[in-house]
């Protein structure tokens, strides 16, 4: 059962579609944003569901068939078509390419929505791999005229796969799908020169392609895929299967589904219905303790916990459902069962032990017992947190003790009034975040994890470590932490003034002059400079990004959300890691290698740049409505010479254009590909504060940007074949769904 199946199931009468519209077609759920009715549907989302099929069958534009759609997933499962060496057009051999090597014959896989614009779909990189199954080819995935993918497939004389599932490249291949498009171009090269074998291509769900037998590919469930007989130079061809299921991504446009999704500056990106949360701008989803659409006001419903007995355990007393939760309390049941002579006993037998604890004084008694029970709690708690670490690494270091101290609960409670939901002011990646008044009348931002697993806490408790040994100006300041909950909490200074990325991209009308926006990347700069080379310990942030730089009353930048961050020892570079960021931030480099170096920040800080001097966000929607990555497009119009293109009027008409070409000129260098290539922080910084200041003559701050890049070949081939090449690597790269965060 899908998700959204179980998700229907346990909300029991919870719609999924509008009201008065049909909520399935055939076998096939239809949600909404989805439908196939006029006034069912939201725009861009509209489907067909053709009733001459016996039963009903949907279908996306261009008669693709539907087979399942996920809400939760933000995916829709289709039959999509394989392309062979037969059902290519005659005459598709294109020796003319630019590609290299030459390519003898070549194609088109389509899921059929290039037919018409504002198409929401493109093919999940997370969820598909590109097959290829032939002898002695390499098979390429094509997008404007660059390398997607490919995979080669060899084999002597007949296609064998010695009934495993690999499909590891004998007879045939499968490789991963790095950029997510509607469409891609098919070419083909054929290794063999005395003889052409058939050869069969297509973008399939991985998981179902899993538990394919490659071997018994030719003999029975894939008939359609061709044998070679070497000896007797012929095609063998069976029974012909033109689709296989293909999961394709679907996600909305803060332009266009503005009803659905929009920006709150206390919050950030929320969805418009009831009981429900914004995945990033991209989704929404149920809140907790709710189940059912979320894309319709009302969609949300309370799960009735009381009916899952075996989730939602009641092992004392009777299960009573409340909204979002759920509570236990003594069955009155009980109370009624006691005949009149069992309830004459009982009351005499109360009334000799009250009188009994009466005497040995049992409130006293009860409440140390209390106490010595919640005193064990905190301990265990505290154990778990790492407190006796953080209290031997606070009382180490007398810098460290002046500036950070460990809160009591008792302390937090009477600052948040028990963590009122209306001191909630906003939620980082790692946790929530309330607005709090300690007893001395600080004002002071408290932070508390999401999930009660042990990985967040463990992200906390780095945080602790990294900005308790921190003190710059523009690093958020870190008062402390209270280790006696089961979810760690942390005491920072209160920024009251938000965050970079709403002055930028939010509902804010609030005047962001070029002089502003020029001293907010100085002093962020100098942060991160701090971190990487001035701090007592080098620490690389891994999640640089608006979000996560504060703005004063004043205006002042201070980087935050360090629950990511890595320290690293002096004689080292960069260490292996798990990758970890945000989705049009994440350095490419640091996605293929997993190798964490300063230049991964170098990089994040360069796409901040390209959002001061554009207003555009990290990934946006382009006129083809495919996601688009702001850095490859910033980079792309730069090596063009059309910077004024991507420029924001508001800095042309505040006569900074000389000047904003100069920190342009620096973005670009931080965005290059290879992290060899872009600058250190320190020089970044240095840069900036010329621009700022105003020391240097234009001409010399343009040679100081070019002389920081330690090798510029790249910049001198951009426009070649293999500087496009290069940097569609990073186009490939922040397509991709699969970076967590």
């Amino acid at each position: 059962m899908s998700l959204d199946l179980l998700a229907a199931a346990v909300a029991g009468a919870a719609p999924t579609a509008l009201p008065g519209c049909p909520e399935a077609c055939g076998h096939v759920t239809v949600p909404y944003p989805f439908g196939f009715r006029q006034g069912c549907f939201h725009p861009g989302f509209n489907l067909t569901c053709d009733e001459t099929h016996h039963p009903p069958k949907l279908f996306l534009v261009g008669r693709v068939e539907v087979e399942e759609i996920s809400l939760a997933g933000g995916t829709v499962r289709v039959q999509s078509r394989v392309v062979t060496d037969r059902n290519l057009a005659s005459g598709a051999a294109d020796r003319s390419s630019a590609l290299k090597p030459s390519i003898n014959s070549s194609g088109l896989w389509s899921d059929g929505l290039t037919t018409g614009t504002g198409t929401r779909f493109t093919v999940s990189t997370q969820h598909n791999v590109f097959v290829f199954i032939g002898c002695n080819f390499i098979a390429y995935l094509v997008a404007n005229n660059e390398y997607v993918s490919a995979c080669a497939a060899l084999c002597d004389g007949r296609i064998r796969a010695a009934g495993d599932t690999s499909c590891s490249g004998v007879g045939c291949c499968r490789t991963s799908i790095a950029q997510g498009l509607p469409a891609y171009g098919l070419q083909f090269q054929d290794l063999e020169s005395d003889y052409s074998s058939s050869w069969s291509a297509f973008i399939v769900d991985a998981e179902w392609f899993n538990g394919i037998n490659v071997g018994s590919m030719q003999n029975n469930t894939f008939d359609h895929f061709y044998a070679y007989d070497h000896e007797s130079q012929r095609s063998q061809r069976h029974k012909v299967i033109t689709s296989v299921p293909t999961v394709l991504a679907w996600c909305l446009d803060v332009e266009r589904d503005h009803d659905l999704i929009v920006f709150d500056p206390d919050y950030g990106w929320r969805c418009t219905s009831l009981n429900s949360f914004a995945v990033g701008a991209v989704s929404c989803n149920c809140s907790e303790g709710y189940e059912g659409n979320p894309y319709f006001a009302h969609g949300c419903q309370d799960i009735d916990e009381c009916l899952q007995p075996d989730v939602y355990p009641c092992l004392h007393g009777t299960c009573i459902n409340m909204p979002g939760t759920y509570r236990c309390s003594v069955s009155s049941a009980k109370k009624n069962i006691i005949s009149l002579p069992g309830l004459i006993t009982v009351i005499t037998i109360s009334a000799g032990l009250g009188l009994l604890f009466s005497l040995l004084g049992v409130s006293k008694i009860t409440n140390r017992l209390k106490q010595i029970r919640a005193e064990k709690l905190r301990q265990k708690f505290f154990k778990k947190n790492h407190g006796l670490l953080l209290q031997q690494l606070i009382s180490s270091n007398k810098d460290t003790a002046e500036r950070t101290r460990i809160f009591s609960l008792e302390e937090l409670d009477q600052a948040t009034n028990k963590f009122d939901h209306n001191r909630i002011v906003g939620g980082g990646g790692h946790g929530t975040v309330y607005k709090g008044i300690l007893s001395d009348q600080h004002v002071v931002a408290i932070k508390k994890a999401k999930i009660l697993v042990q990985r967040e806490i463990d992200q906390f408790i780095n945080e602790v470590v990294i900005l308790s040994q921190t003190n710059h100006r523009n690093v958020v300041k870190l008062f402390g932490c209270c280790l006696e909950t089961e979810v760690p909490l942390l005491v920072y200074e209160f920024i009251s003034n938000g965050t970079l990325s709403f002055y930028l991209h939010g509902q804010s009308k609030s005047p962001f002059s070029w002089k502003d926006r020029l001293r907010i990347a100085l002093e962020t700069a100098r942060a991160i400079a701090y971190l990487h080379s001035a701090a007592s310990i080098s620490v690389y942030h891994r999640d640089i990004k608006c979000a996560n730089i504060l703005l004063t009353d004043t205006l002042a930048a201070k980087v935050s959300d360090f629950g990511a961050s890595r320290s690293i020892a002096i004689d080292e570079t960069g260490i292996l890691t798990a990758v970890q960021g945000t989705y049009g931030y994440l350095d490419p480099e640091y996605y293929y290698t997993s190798r964490l170096t300063e230049k991964s920040d170098v990089y994040s800080f360069g796409v901040i740049l390209a959002e001061l001097l554009t207003r555009m966000t990290p990934v946006f929607s382009s006129h083809s409505s495919e996601c688009t990555s702001l850095a490859s497009h910033f980079v792309s119009l730069m090596r063009e010479n059309r910077f004024l293109d991507i420029l924001d009027i508001q800095i042309v008409e505040e006569g900074g254009t000389e000047d904003a070409e100069v920190v342009a000129r620096l973005a670009e260098s931080c965005l290059s590909l290879k992290g060899e290539e872009r600058p250190t922080m320190r020089q970044v910084e240095t840069t900036l504060e010329d621009v700022h200041n105003s020391k240097i003559y234009l001409i010399s701050q343009i040679a100081r940007v070019n002389h920081i890049a330690i090798n510029d070949q790249s910049y001198k081939g951009s426009r070649g074949g293999e500087g496009t090449r290069l940097y569609s690597l990073e186009k490939e790269f922040i397509q991709s769904s699969e970076v967590p965060r």
